[in-house]
């Protein structure tokens, strides 16, 4: 007889995962990126050189750059960041971490306990939720609308906490193409949100990992470049512009707080390999392969767009991206989409429910979040063609006599 594992299970085993049994024909989630874009001839080349120039370094941990990750790597992240979002900050300042899925994990770990408050968009991306959930922190939505989170929103939130005494540990955000809602934050409302911030004496944790996907080439700058007095964590990452696989993200930070993050990082440094490669080969290629991805992606934004006004009509509504690789959809009221996201798998079309990514989940069951990332554009018609018949099926949405498709 097998050994009863669920008898030892720590309190922290509040969940089972399913086995994965591979990706449905028609995929809508995740962070997936278009499988052609992976430059694997440059990488290989890149790989090549590194391995037989610097493999030997190692056979040390941090290599000879020590606990925040290799130098050269570091460098160019201050660059590049320089360059696309006006920060300027040294290698000391930056932490390569396993994925800004990392940087946040230690951001809340360095920063949070039972009970505290955080503020962020009501939409949002469903890991930083869930992981709030997990430490028992309480969260506070504060309403969006097509430029970003709404600065009268927050000060009033603000105003309310202060008023109960308490302060929020930070307000987190993500300012350029905001994850699920694509909305960028115009540079007034950025400086707007450090008043704001500086007003109440609260820090502000900056996602800015769709950044570099805007599909004007062009973005206002980040807010930690706004930042007159520190008071701004950064994170980014090349996981949506080079391969979300390669797990190499970053965080941005005053060393008095990234002196208190690095003991937190306990896994004896993050992959040196890919760090290596990346440092060999984004110098010279990054700006021009970010560049071949912006009209692909406005192409394949389009492809979603039209394909949801052909075989939805005036059963949704939504905002043309403006970059990214998601697509906030709103359906009618009845519509449940935890119901959708079921039936649909079944068929072979995966999505995101709006429960999962809103802070008020039940109020946001008739809302989906599309990812047109990985799917390519035939891919995207068929998988929607397929998803409206679903929905019908299931919600009698669309209603099929006299839908009319948008311009």
């Amino acid at each position: 007889m097998a050994f009863e594992f669920g008898s030892v299970l720590s309190a922290a085993a509040i969940s089972k995962a399913s086995r994965f049994s591979g990706y449905p024909p028609f995929h809508f989630v995740g962070g997936n990126i278009d499988e052609p874009t992976v430059p694997v001839e440059a990488l290989a080349d890149a790989i090549s050189k590194v391995i037989r120039d610097q493999g030997h370094a190692m056979a040390k941990y941090g290599m000879n750059s020590g606990p925040q990750g290799y130098l050269p790597l570091r460098e160019f992240v201050c660059n590049c960041l320089q360059g696309r979002t006006g920060i300027a900050a040294t290698p000391e300042e930056v932490l390569l971490t396993s994925g800004s899925l990392q940087a946040m994990d230690l951001v809340n770990r360095v920063l949070l306990d039972k009970g505290d408050v955080v503020l962020l968009e009501a939409a949002n991306y469903s890991g930083a939720l869930s992981r709030l959930d997990a430490l028992g922190v309480d969260y506070a939505g504060i309403e969006l609308d097509q430029d970003g989170m709404r600065m009268d929103a927050l000060e009033r939130v603000l105003s309310e906490l202060a008023e109960a005494g308490r302060k929020p540990k930070y307000i987190y955000t993500i300012p350029t193409v905001q994850n699920p809602t694509g909305s960028v934050m115009p540079v007034e409302r950025r400086r707007e949100m450090l008043a704001l911030a500086k007003a109440y004496d609260v820090p502000v944790f900056e996602d800015d990992c769709y950044a570099d996907l805007v599909f004007s080439g062009e973005r206002p700058p980040a807010i930690h470049a706004l930042d007159d007095d520190q008071r701004v964590i950064y994170c980014g990452t090349f996981s949506k512009t080079i391969a979300p696989a390669l797990r190499v993200g970053y965080l941005v930070a005053p060393w008095s707080l990234l002196s208190s993050v690095l003991p937190l990082k306990t896994d004896a440094g993050s992959g040196a390999l890919e760090q290596m490669v990346l440092a060999e080969y984004l110098p010279e290629h990054f700006d021009d392969h970010v560049s071949g991805l912006l009209p692909m992606l406005t192409a394949k934004a389009a492809a979603l767009c039209d394909a949801l006004d052909e075989h939805f009509g005036e059963s949704v509504e939504y905002d043309r991206p403006v970059g990214g690789i998601y697509l906030w959809v709103s359906l009618p009221e009845n519509v449940d989409t935890d119901r959708l996201f079921q039936v649909a798998l079944e068929q072979g079309v995966e999505i995101n429910p709006g429960s999962q990514w809103t802070v008020d989940g039940t109020a946001n069951k008739h809302r989906m979040r599309l990812c047109f990332g990985h799917p390519p554009i035939d891919n995207i018609r068929e998988g929607i063609a397929r998803l409206a018949d679903i929905c019908f099926e299931e919600f009698g949405v669309p209603v099929r006599s006299g839908n009319v498709a948008r311009d």
